[in-house]
């Protein structure tokens, strides 16, 4: 990467572990194995494990993020959690991901709300995008990219000073193991980056471009090397620590 952007790599956990005992040592691993790594590095564990998560990694450098959270700050939404309640626990939180809008029938619209509502509570939203393999099979890859990213960011008045962070993710790559090329990854980033120019010329370049799909510490140097891509968010690999922190330490 050439830019001074702070590469940083997040790991979404996912419905894993399933017990807290192994929540608190894979996050324990992960900060002993990160030590030093020049990237931020942020863990998204299952909103149970968010506390005890959280207190392991107090003052290691490692990040704690959620993996969806609510609009509003309180009300009548079974099962959801607010950005009240992330506060001083979590400091990112995944939004959009593309396993929420399948399975939880999460919309634009939504996405947009909940990332408003992050910067206002002072969160870091990683707004997730992507395609499905059929979109990308009738070329319309930028049209689902540009609709979704200006989803995502109409209801902020400027992206300067958000801290936003944008993950692509195409929907094909996802624990597939068919991994996105580097050249793919870089010109969606580079779509993106443009999109985010035109809302706001002042504060795209603050905005940190996030490759996501079956990244592995084997391929991760080669998207780190693209100019517009600033880290990664790691799905099935960030669960081992070892291969996480090879990822990280491929960022910078």
């Amino acid at each position: 990467m050439t830019n001074s952007r702070r590469p940083l790599v997040a790991g979404n956990w996912k419905m894993h572990p399933t017990d807290r005992q192994a929540a608190v040592a894979l996050a324990q691993a992960v900060a002993e194995a990160t030590t030093g790594a020049s990237a931020e590095v942020v863990v998204c564990p299952p909103a149970i494990w968010l506390v005890e998560v959280a207190t392991a990694l107090r003052g290691t450098g490692v990040g704690v993020g959620a993996q969806t959270m609510h609009d509003q700050e309180s009300g009548a939404f079974t099962g959801e959690i607010s950005p009240l309640m992330l506060a001083g626990v979590a400091g990112y939180v995944i939004l959009g991901h593309s396993e929420r809008r399948q399975y939880a029938g999460e919309t634009d619209d939504e996405v947009a709300a909940k990332v408003a509502s992050a910067v206002a509570h002072g969160l870091v939203p990683i707004a997730a995008i992507g395609e499905r393999a059929e979109e990308r099979a009738n070329g319309a890859t930028e049209r689902v990219i540009e609709r979704q990213l200006r989803a995502a960011i109409s209801r902020l008045d400027r992206l300067a000073g958000t801290n936003l962070v944008i993950a692509y993710e195409p929907i094909w790559a996802i624990g597939t193991g068919d991994a996105a090329s580097s050249a793919d990854a870089q010109a969606a980033a580079a779509l993106i980056r443009g999109l985010l120019h035109e809302a706001d010329p002042d504060g795209a370049h603050e905005v940190r471009i996030l490759y996501g799909g079956s990244v592995a510490p084997e391929t991760a140097g080669a998207y780190f090397a693209q100019p517009d891509v600033d880290g990664a968010l790691v799905g099935g690999a960030s669960l081992d620590a070892a291969g996480f922190a090879s990822i990280a330490r491929a960022a910078g």
